[in-house]
């Protein structure tokens, strides 16, 4: 996939030379947070192309998805959050438009009554599935990087996110 605004030079090397030469600090790290943010940017425009068709995008597909793996298929809406590291009106959000969809259908909780669970339905199941195959096609945006690049990436990432407190 080519940028409509493919340029001829790379600009976070631009970027690192120009802070290097005003002296500002931390440049291997400016450089590499840009890099993350501008590689999660092509990312989620690749993955979007290929849910957008299925009325889905990232974070709709990672909500079916826990759903999907769930033992009963069906989870407490605040689960939902905690799992997908996400603000509960996020998981509202998400929630509510899966369920317009037909995908999800919320149901009271057996044994809270404080609390609500998002339920998969056969419809948000088959939805699911679909999209789990269209990313596999494209190997989730990461088309052309081998297995040792991606396993690499993965190991170098958790270590921040480790350090952050996510795990």
């Amino acid at each position: 996939m080519v940028h409509a605004m493919s340029l001829r030079f790379d600009p976070i090397s631009e970027a690192r030379k120009n802070w290097g030469q005003a002296g500002w600090g931390a440049v291997d790290a400016m450089a590499a947070a840009t890099s993350i943010t501008r590689a999660h940017q092509i990312l989620l425009g690749r993955i979007n192309a290929v849910l957008g068709p299925l009325g889905l995008n990232f974070s709709r597909f990672e909500a079916l998805a826990l759903l999907r793996f769930s033992r009963k298929q069906e989870l407490p809406l605040g689960k939902i959050g905690e799992r997908l590291q996400v603000h509960p009106t996020s998981v509202t959000n998400t929630i509510d438009r899966l369920q317009r969809d037909g995908l999800v259908q919320r149901v009271a909780h057996p044994t809270d009554g404080r609390a609500t669970l998002a339920r998969l339905t056969p419809e948000g199941r088959k939805r699911v599935e679909a999209a789990q195959e269209a990313l596999a096609k494209i190997e989730f945006g990461f088309s052309g990087l081998d297995v040792r690049a991606l396993n690499r990436l993965d190991t170098d990432i958790k270590q921040l996110r480790q350090q952050a407190g996510d795990f």
